[in-house]
């Protein structure tokens, strides 16, 4: 059987988010030699990006956004902010009737979260620039595409040449919400039945600070453009 085939399977699934990486990598080896800049989003992300980054010869760097979670249930995404504190709301908070108290106390935390990341990822250097580069951004997988997002929508004002979105496995609606927001969106299998994006990895380990700080430290100096 095919990586196409494999993919193609309602029961999709990966041996861990490297062999994904490696799948996406070959989707998208139209780049390669462009210096794409490969923007993981931390933290399970960024070892994906780094075998894109690798396998195209581009810049690997972060881009950092959170979702925001609702009071109810943390894990429930109501929006999302990114490190320029660019804040978006889905239409469940007027759905719910959370307080804009609320939504400004998780901005707020968790744009401390962010800022004390990317004070640990790159304390040297700050954010490579995207204006005039084909940027792609990475997840591991999207379930209902806020953070992703959020990510496409803070880099957009920055210029880039073309943006992409790329991930291992989205829901169908999903994908069709990004398409409005990137140039392209590279997405491996949008497999039926979407509950969370760990179910259709056999592998799905939590990724450390520490292991994204280690990698980018490793990652080439920027070459520009």
């Amino acid at each position: 059987m095919n990586p196409q085939d494999y993919l193609d399977e309602a029961d999709t699934f990966f041996e861990n988010r490297i062999e994904a990486a490696k799948l996406l990598a070959k989707r998208l080896e139209g780049y390669r030699g462009q210096n794409p800049l490969v923007l993981g989003i931390p933290r399970g992300a960024v070892p994906m990006a780094q075998v894109i980054a690798e396998s195209l010869k581009g810049e690997l760097d972060v881009v950092l956004v959170h979702k925001l979670g609702a009071p109810f249930q943390e894990e429930f995404a109501i929006g999302s902010v990114s490190e320029r504190g660019d804040v978006h709301l889905s239409e469940e908070v007027e759905l719910y009737g959370i307080e804009k108290s609320y939504i400004d106390r998780e901005v707020a935390r968790q744009l401390d979260v962010l800022r004390r990341r990317r004070a640990a990822y790159t304390p040297v250097r700050p954010p490579i620039g995207p204006t005039g580069r084909i940027v792609i951004v990475v997840d591991d997988g999207v379930a209902t595409g806020w953070t992703m997002i959020a990510a496409l929508r803070s880099i957009r004002p920055q210029k880039p040449a073309k943006l992409i979105a790329a991930m291992a496995v989205a829901p169908a609606s999903a994908v069709a919400t990004m398409k409005q927001e990137a140039d392209e969106v590279v997405c491996l299998a949008t497999p039926a039945g979407f509950y969370a994006v760990g179910q259709f990895f056999a592998d799905f380990g939590q990724v450390t600070d520490e292991e994204v700080t280690e990698i980018l430290a490793r990652a080439p100096a920027a070459k520009g453009k």
